[in-house]
């Protein structure tokens, strides 16, 4: 049987080459998209997962608008327009079917819940942006806690170095204190983060070969990429996608080494959005530090995951 899945995301470059993954994996049943500020204002990013499905020709999946803001912190809006484009679509969205659909009628928190509690034990939900969504659903509705498979989720960064500051991953440092709501829940996580990202890159002979492919997909991404890959200025003009990683992980597990270590979320000064791992793996008991088991993606195969990632994208016509 398929595996269930929630995609919570913040399309995005990045999210846009996951979602059309996601959607051709016979692994996987994607029963909606839940979408989070994060790389772009909600809208943008509520209407690009609209656009990626109709892309896709798969109109009639659920596309739910969710948080446009942070929990607490005042948020920090802006930032992604450098990587994805104004617009989350490498500033190629008048080049790009227009949108049709709209979103459904139920704001994303409650989509989650309802999707959840409808399918008791069998969901898995993947955050790909910022954990805000996510959090608030478990605010509403504890009880989805101990009802969700678990959570496979892009961010974070144990044991190496942030992308938005020395010590934070851009997700996690967004809603800090949503991620520690969500880390410390009591639900199996999953953590696809700059730890492992570094290992996974699609240089620009891979991308001629992928778009050559001349299916809607591919000529979705040949439009959006040149803008993520010109501000990474990666070597081989390569682009990163770590959330792919995030749902690869539930595709195929055995592409990836995994270690479990406690994690703590801190959500206060400049370490905010830190996942601290205990290395120790028996973390002393502090008050007011809750560290909770977590299975951190450490290496990839990176070669095998680009020959699955040409196949499924291959499937569209």
């Amino acid at each position: 049987m398929p595996q269930k899945i929630i995609i919570d995301a913040d399309p995005g470059v990045d999210d846009i080459f996951t979602i059309f993954f996601a959607l051709q994996s016979p692994e996987l049943e994607v029963l909606g998209i839940s979408a989070v500020f994060g790389n772009g204002g909600v809208q943008n990013t509520t209407y690009n997962a609209i656009r990626v499905v109709e892309t896709a020709g798969i109109p009639d999946i659920p596309v739910a608008m969710g948080a446009e803001r942070p929990l607490i912190i005042k948020p920090r809006f802006g930032g992604g327009a450098g990587v994805h484009g104004a617009d989350g679509l490498g500033n190629a969205g008048d080049r790009l079917p227009q949108p049709k659909g709209k979103p459904v009628d139920r704001r994303a928190a409650q989509f989650i819940i309802d999707t959840v509690m409808a399918h008791p034990g069998e969901v898995y939900i993947t955050p790909l942006g910022p954990l805000t969504n996510v959090a608030l659903a478990a605010l509403i509705e504890p009880r989805i806690v101990g009802k969700v498979k678990g959570i496979s989720l892009m961010g974070g960064a144990a044991f190496s170095g942030g992308n938005i500051t020395a010590v934070a991953e851009a997700n996690i440092r967004n809603d800090p204190h949503a991620a520690h709501i969500v880390f410390s829940a009591g639900w199996p996580v999953t953590m696809a983060g700059w730890d492992v990202n570094a290992e996974f890159m699609l240089n620009q002979k891979y991308m001629d070969h992928l778009t050559a492919l001349n299916n809607p997909a591919s000529n979705f991404l040949r439009e959006i990429y040149p803008c993520l890959r010109d501000a990474l200025q990666l070597p081989e003009e390569s682009i990163d996608l770590p959330d792919l990683l995030a749902v690869a992980y539930l595709v195929d597990p055995t592409l990836f080494t995994v270690e479990r270590y406690p994690v703590y979320v801190e959500t206060e000064g400049y370490a905010a959005g830190q996942t601290i791992a205990d290395r120790r793996r028996r973390p002393r008991e502090t008050p007011g530090y809750v560290f909770t088991d977590t299975d951190i993606l450490m290496h990839v195969d990176a070669e095998r995951l680009r020959k699955l990632y040409y196949e499924r994208i291959a499937k569209y016509s």
